[in-house]
Parts: structure tokens; sequence; C-alpha cells
């Protein structure tokens, strides 16, 4: 768990969208940067193409984002994973073609205050599921499915949410129309706080502690970008 628990509670809040955080001409120089850089992951299992955003690519529009970013949510720092060469980064190019399943993105060094998680959708077509509920352990993708329990990656895989949030039957309803990737069970005791419907140009800020997912709703691919931060 993380040790600062309560100085990470003092910076949350509920998600929120800042509409239009990029014009036109951003949002192409954002698509520009995913195709110059070089593929950090292909997983062919989750059907992710993944692609880290180097301090070595593009400081102009870096400068301009973090500047952007700051005026939104304040002081911060990037907190991102390194490059596979050790480099640092700004974040992280998602191409999906296929939903994100639950999990949360809260790294795994517990002496961080972590802090805000942003997404900004490079394409139109797209839903990002934010749920009330809160998570303080380490970057985990909740599962009760043995095959992705036993699965390798970056995140750590766990079924404990089902131990966490009470017994309440996910709502049948969205789960049909937004989450039927997701096996109900896996929901248990979940309540949603947000339905984040993407936009070009659009920036959703949440909490890094708040559980997530992907709608089921993808028209063959979709492409965003994240960023992690912690405070100073």
């Amino acid at each position: 768990m993380h040790k600062f628990i309560e100085k990470i509670k003092k910076f949350e809040t509920k998600p929120f969208v800042v509409n239009n955080f990029l014009d036109k001409e951003e949002i192409e120089l954002f698509q520009k940067l995913y195709d110059e850089l070089p593929v950090e992951i292909d997983n062919k299992r989750q059907k992710i193409v993944k692609k880290k955003w180097s301090v070595d690519f593009n400081k102009e529009l870096q400068v301009k984002y973090i500047k952007k970013l700051k005026e939104v949510i304040g002081d911060f720092e990037m907190d991102n994973p390194d490059t596979k060469d050790g480099t640092k980064s700004l974040g992280l190019f998602q191409e999906s073609h296929m939903p994100v399943t639950l999990h949360v993105d809260t790294g795994f060094d517990f002496d961080k205050i972590i802090f805000k998680q942003t997404l900004l959708p490079l394409s139109d077509i797209g839903e990002t599921i934010i749920f009330k509920n809160r998570f303080y352990g380490c970057s985990t993708t909740f599962s009760i499915d043995p095959e992705e329990l036993a699965a390798k990656g970056y995140n750590n895989r766990s079924s404990e949410h089902l131990n966490l949030y009470g017994n309440n039957d996910f709502d049948k309803d969205i789960h049909t129309k937004y989450l039927g990737h997701e096996d109900i069970k896996n929901l248990k005791g979940l309540e949603i706080e947000m339905i984040f419907k993407w936009k070009l140009g659009d920036l959703l800020i949440f909490d890094r502690t708040s559980l997530h997912c992907s709608s089921k709703n993808i028209n063959k691919k979709k492409l965003g970008f994240t960023s992690l931060t912690k405070k100073i």
C-alpha cells in the first residue's frame, strides 16, 4: 500500500473534462508524433500497440503540453515509466483494437504522492469509464478470469477488489450498453462516476487511484495518449 495515503487523498477530486484542450493544429502534431515514435510494446493477446513519448522527441510540443497541463492542475512532476532504452517519457500512446479492461495506474513506488492521470483522445470513437471506487496498492489489472490472472505484464493481476467494495450487483443495463467485454461478476460493488465520451481535442483528468476501463464500444481501433503525474 502507498505510504502517504492521506496526502494523496487531499489532492483527490472528481474526474473532469477540459474541452478543447488542444486545437486542430496541436491534435495533428500529436498524431504525427505517434507515427514517428518507435513501438515499445505490440501486445498480440490484448491487441494493443504502445509507444512512449520519449523526451528526445518534439521538445517544442513537450513545453507547450506541460505548460497547458499546469494551467489546469497546478504544479506536478511527470511520473511515467521510462522508454525501453532508459530515457524519460511524458506518457504513453495506446492504439487499442479491443477494450482495455478494469485496472488502476497507481505505480509501484509507494513513497510517491501520486496525483492526476490524463487521457487525450486522438481518435473520435471511444468511451472511458471512471469508477467511484479507489485503490491504494500498486498498478493492478482486476479480473476473475484465470487466464488473465496468470498472464505476465507490467501490472499486477488480482481479484482482491471483490473483497473491497461490498456485494452490490452491478447495473445490468449499464453493463449491456458499455461493459459487455467485462464479466459482470468482475464489477461487483463498483459504481460509475463518469462515462467520458471521446472527442478530439478534449482532455480527461482523473485521480490515479480511480479504477477505470474502456467501454466495449470501439470502431475497429482507437488511439489515445495518457500521462501519469505525481506531486512535487
